[in-house]
């Protein structure tokens, strides 16, 4: 197995165990949720970054101004994924969410071979012949269009897309996207904590558990970055329905949400 199929099979194994993170925290609001885990991924990043003494790269962002406008981006899809995920979590919506997350690794091969010109094995496209018609399957089943799943869907996997061709590794290309976040969110933060029940007024067991949401954030999105380069993105694509899998476990037996 090589290093970047291991990376990435890592990356989709933690993002399919989010659910349980994000109910232990369904008492704060979503986007509270996604702001806190731009900031906690910020300091945890740069800690990582300060241990490591890797500051080069600023260097590098500061003579081609162009990058910043790529990860500015990418940063935007990030945290508009972040976003709609939480909420879904949040309203008992995790199988719907999984479904983004099934039809993703579709996104993730059409990407791959009209953008990058890949051409997947025989067995790929089997397999993916076979996820499709599952994902059709399952979205007329459940009787309306899947808008929770195909935002997540288009979201993520342009987002897979531009993180396989950045400039930039894994560490610091995660950490220019949330340096790029941190002052919206450190903003809006500052202007819900005014809020009475929003923002920074809360438990601190709580805080520290949104505190928490930086390194379960940070890690798995590093080993994507770091898989996502090194191995075809058709083969990213039939990895990633571990995550899908393990959420609609967890959706249907865990948290007894309804599939229909």
């Amino acid at each position: 197995m090589s290093s970047g199929v291991l990376q990435a099979a890592l990356a989709y194994a933690i993002w399919g165990l989010f659910p349980l993170y994000f109910h232990l925290v369904a008492a704060v609001r979503p986007l509270d949720i996604v702001l806190h885990r731009a900031l906690w991924s910020l300091a945890f990043v740069f800690a990582v970054l300060a241990v490591l003494r890797r500051w080069t790269w600023l260097g590098e962002v500061m003579r081609r101004p162009g990058m910043l406008a790529t990860f500015a981006l990418s940063a935007l899809l990030l945290s508009g994924n972040w976003l709609v995920y939480v909420w879904a979590v949040n309203n008992g919506r995790v199988v719907e969410a999984s479904l983004g997350y099934f039809i993703t690794p579709l996104v993730n091969v059409l990407l791959g071979y009209f953008v990058l010109r890949e051409r997947p094995r025989r067995a790929q496209w089997v397999a993916l012949t076979m996820a499709a018609a599952g994902v059709l399957w399952l979205t007329i089943f459940t009787g309306s269009p899947p808008w929770v799943g195909l935002i997540i869907a288009a979201t993520f996997g342009t987002y897979g897309l531009m993180r396989k061709t950045a400039p930039l590794g894994a560490l610091e290309g995660l950490a220019l996207e949330t340096l790029l976040l941190a002052p919206l969110a450190a903003g809006l933060l500052a202007w819900r904590a005014s809020q009475a029940g929003s923002g920074l007024q809360m438990e601190p067991g709580l805080l520290a558990l949104l505190a928490l949401a930086g390194p379960l954030t940070a890690l798995p999105l590093l080993l994507f970055a770091a898989g996502a380069r090194r191995i075809p993105m058709a083969t990213l694509g039939v990895l990633q329905y571990i995550a899908p899998t393990i959420q609609f476990a967890l959706g249907v037996w865990l948290f007894h949400e309804p599939f229909a």
